[in-house]
């Protein structure tokens, strides 16, 4: 049976070691920096998209754009760092807001789709990203020996 030993230098071992705490200690931030690209463009989409295109007044009440928020930090059971960017949870009446929001994403029988997430995903990627990469990239030059 073949046996291989890798050795590694010592300061690349430890510019690992200072490299993973760098991604641990500034995950929310770099993930703040996205959805601070997200969340504007998804509130303006949402305030196009409500009441526009309605045979009657429209009948918002204000509460879903009202909703709309970012999460704090939330780390999953397997480690990963999330922050969302959604609706609070309950409407004053009850109904649930991602219910409201479907209906306005998708439509229904008597009420035409007025697409406000997809837009926002397909508008607010790569500015995300970036936002995201420059925050990481500025985290890591301020570490830099």
């Amino acid at each position: 049976m073949a046996r291989v030993q890798i050795r590694l230098p010592n300061t690349f071992i430890d510019a690992l070691g200072a490299a993973s705490n760098v991604l641990e200690s500034s995950a929310e931030e770099v993930l703040q920096a996205g959805a601070g690209v997200v969340e504007p463009r998804m509130r303006t989409n949402l305030a196009d998209a409500i009441g526009s295109s309605t045979k009657q007044p429209s009948r918002s009440t204000g509460q879903l754009l009202a909703a709309l928020g970012t999460t704090s930090l939330e780390v999953n059971s397997r480690g990963d760092h999330n922050v969302k960017v959604g609706f609070a949870e309950n409407r004053s009446d009850g109904r649930s807001h991602a219910l409201i929001a479907n209906v306005l994403e998708h439509g229904r029988s008597d009420q035409p789709a007025r697409p406000f997430l997809a837009p926002t995903r397909s508008q607010t990627r790569r500015p995300a990203v970036e936002a995201m990469k420059q925050t990481l990239a500025s985290r890591f030059e301020a570490v830099k020996p």
